[in-house]
């Protein structure tokens, strides 16, 4: 990884840019979204900047209660436009950028806010902290270093960003420094337990219906080391589920007592494989990287674009090469 780009030039960039692309990767989750909101936000109130939201399809409903949901924008919808400075928040791998890329490619600065340990540092100037728990963790940081002010809005969202990406605190990438955060984001008026509720007990139904589904569907392997389930375009039909329906599917497998490494299969449009690895104690990355995708040691992912069995057979042989409870 590149040397990190000094808080001071970051904000020099900032200051001197004058159209500005806030760009999460596709099919954002919490982090990314709260990261994303915040750092519009926080453009607007510290540098008096209105910055575009940049979003691949559409914000997950989720979400919907943050500030500014509404005001993300699509390739389509800005295909006229150019931007001098394009930021990217939470985006482990460059190609995750999808429909953003032309943007990226055409912008005279790109930044990148990240906490993934697997990003190239991609961007012309980057601030990358994979010690973190999550982009919110990062943007907190570094509104900490170079005085930059909160309100409750941008703690609202940073928030949901720590909280969505430590899975409500319990991951292993929460820390001393991550309580710290939230105990300053307090100070801001937020309701954690509104939060909490908001982002994780307002299922929809053709969640809960896709979710039983998934599981009822496991597969164990490795005297139950092993859990991975697959979900079809079928089953999003037959459930009514959305893309975002998804999100947690993984988790509930890893939650298994016997489980060490879980993954989940997600049939795509266009006949790939999107792939999420969850693990206890095994690093999912040396799975993830084969395939160029990438993340954190217990939680990465990836796209193979070969049908959903196909790609099952390559991850099982992945296993096999890398994890010693396989051999």
């Amino acid at each position: 990884m590149k040397m990190n780009s000094s808080e001071t030039e970051i904000i020099n960039i900032i200051k001197n840019a004058q159209n500005i692309l806030v760009a999460p990767h596709v099919n954002p989750d919490g982090d990314c979204i709260g990261s994303a909101i915040a750092m519009k936000l926080l453009l607007k109130k510290e540098f008096g900047k209105e910055a575009v939201l940049f979003i691949q399809s559409k914000v997950p409903e989720v979400y919907k209660f943050l500030a500014e949901t509404d005001s993300f924008k699509t390739a389509e919808e800005l295909q006229n436009q150019t931007f001098d400075l394009v930021i990217a928040v939470d985006c482990a791998a460059y190609d995750r950028l999808t429909t953003a890329i032309p943007f990226f490619e055409k912008a005279e600065k790109t930044i990148v806010f990240d906490h993934h340990k697997t990003n190239p540092a991609y961007a012309k100037f980057n601030y990358i902290l994979p010690d973190l728990s999550s982009t919110g963790e990062v943007l907190f940081n570094f509104m900490q270093k170079t005085g930059l002010s909160f309100d409750k809005d941008i703690a609202d969202a940073l928030y949901v960003a720590i909280l969505t990406d430590t899975g409500g605190f319990k991951f292993d990438n929460t820390t001393t420094n991550t309580f710290l955060a939230v105990a300053e984001l307090l100070k801001y008026g937020i309701n954690p337990s509104e939060l909490y509720k908001k982002c994780y007990e307002s299922k929809p139904v053709e969640m809960v219906k896709l979710s039983a589904l998934a599981v009822n569907n496991a597969k164990f392997l490795y005297d139950n080391k092993v859990v991975y389930t697959i979900i079809t375009l079928d089953d999003m039909k037959k459930t009514k589920a959305l893309n975002e329906h998804t999100d947690g599917i993984v988790e509930l497998l890893r939650q298994i007592n016997t489980v060490d490494l879980a993954f989940l299969i997600k049939e795509t449009e266009d006949g790939c494989a999107k792939v999420s690895f969850r693990s206890k104690t095994f690093d999912v990355t040396k799975i993830a990287s084969k395939f160029d995708g990438g993340g954190h040691t217990k939680a990465a992912g990836c796209t193979i674009r070969k049908n959903y069995t196909v790609a099952l057979n390559k991850i099982l042989e992945a296993i096999k090469e890398e994890a010693d409870f396989a051999q």
